[in-house]
């Protein structure tokens, strides 16, 4: 049977408790790294819908590449091979249309996040303001806020179809008058779900070029895209954002591999890819695990570009069936319609203000009967709240259900 004939099961409910899983571990306890939910009342399960990981089981290219090496009994020093480098430029031409990139320009990352750090560490100095999109995503903060930086938001607004777009006029004021020379760009766009056309990173890239800014594209979302929407690299815009872009990656969203650590960034400006490697390599800790590796390698066979496809036909279902149910059943609540990713953001105050009830009231309902959803606030949106939508059918026609019944109740 040819690869791309194979049929994945989507609808499989895993039990994850106790395998590793905060989304579903940490719900009702006490941890001090985050607000995670509490726990449901009697007589409700869980539904993971916080922590941005999936409930599916991940491609099987991946597991049998993975359980492959480990029968070889020896794990010791290693270097990434080629077939590594060329699992990703292989990925990227056939994913992104990308042609001409080579090892040299792919970078190892333990993360997104650990690159961000190392970027901001490379190109600022402690106490330098670096321009963000709000609604923002809450690692981006954190990040900021760990190295000792300031954020600088240019909120998005939603146009009159309720389109989430980018202020470049803002962009461009903020970055002159708080003299900024490095951003931060989410494409596709967490928490809000933008999948950008060419049209509007063109534009967000010439005002970057315009206040001589370096950009940090994370573009770890770019591989699940819903209902048809395409990616476009914010490297492929033209030649200065090819120069001036430090863009990141990873398997870890599209395949559930956060767990084994992994990404990688691509950077053709041969000054900053020497200035951030300098400072990725100077904790001595920005090392790739050998299984990690060999996750990268399994994910992007055929079998995993297959699986791919039939994930984002999953997500779009999920996705068209959450945002028509609340659309039409949750009087006082915004929602844009995602593009990509496979979290939804909701905004709430009309409902919570129609209702007299505070936002942490209406999030805690949710909690009481397993819907385990996530606080806006830390996204810079007080009366947001995410949802994440990578699970079975069955458990996202369920939440709603019980949101309907139990929650959003006139």
């Amino acid at each position: 049977m040819k690869e791309t004939m194979i049929k994945f099961d989507f609808t499989q409910i895993m039990d994850r408790s106790g395998k590793d899983a905060i989304a579903v571990d940490a719900i009702g306890a006490n941890v001090s790294w985050a607000t995670a939910p509490s726990a449901p009342k009697e007589g409700f399960t869980k539904i993971p819908m916080w922590v941005a990981d999936m409930n599916f089981p991940t491609a099987p290219s991946i597991q049998e590449e993975v359980i492959r090496r480990t029968q070889h009994p020896a794990f010791g020093y290693f270097a990434p091979t080629e077939e590594y480098y060329n699992s990703i430029i292989d990925w990227h031409k056939k994913r992104n249309q990308v042609t001409g990139l080579t090892r040299k320009e792919i970078g190892y990352e333990n993360g997104v996040l650990g690159c961000v750090c190392s970027a901001i560490t490379a190109f600022t100095s402690p106490g330098e303001k670096i321009l963000l999109h709000s609604p923002t995503y809450i690692g981006f903060t954190h990040s900021l806020e760990d190295t000792g930086r300031r954020a600088v938001l240019s909120p998005l607004k939603r146009d009159a179809e309720g389109v989430w777009r980018m202020d470049y006029e803002d962009m461009d004021r903020r970055l002159s008058e708080n003299r900024i020379h490095l951003a931060i760009f989410c494409s596709p766009h967490n928490p809000c779900g933008r999948v950008w056309e060419a049209w509007e990173i063109e534009k967000a890239l010439e005002v970057f070029r315009k206040n001589q800014c370096i950009v940090i594209s994370d573009e770890i979302w770019s591989d699940i895209l819903l209902n048809g929407h395409k990616h476009i690299t914010t490297q492929s815009i033209s030649e200065d954002a090819k120069k001036r872009t430090i863009a990141i990656y990873a398997p870890s969203k599209t395949f559930n591999l956060a767990g084994l650590i992994g990404s990688y960034h691509v950077i053709y400006n041969p000054y900053l890819r020497d200035r951030l490697n300098r400072a990725a390599a100077a904790s001595h800790y920005n090392d790739m695990n050998v299984l990690s590796m060999h996750a990268l390698i399994g994910a992007y066979r055929p079998v995993g570009h297959a699986w791919l496809d039939q994930l984002n036909q999953v997500l779009s279902q999920n996705i068209n069936y959450a945002y028509d149910f609340i659309c039409s059943h949750f009087k006082g609540i915004s929602v844009a319609k995602p593009e990509g990713t496979y979290m939804m953001f909701l905004h709430c105050e009309e409902y919570c203000r129609l209702h007299q009830i505070s936002i942490d009231e209406l999030i805690r309902a949710g909690w009481d009967v397993g819907v385990a959803w996530q606080q806006g606030a830390p996204f810079h949106d007080p009366w947001g709240i995410r949802m994440n939508f990578a699970l079975p059918f069955s458990l996202v026609k369920e939440a709603m259900r019980r949101l309907s019944a139990y929650v959003f109740k006139d």
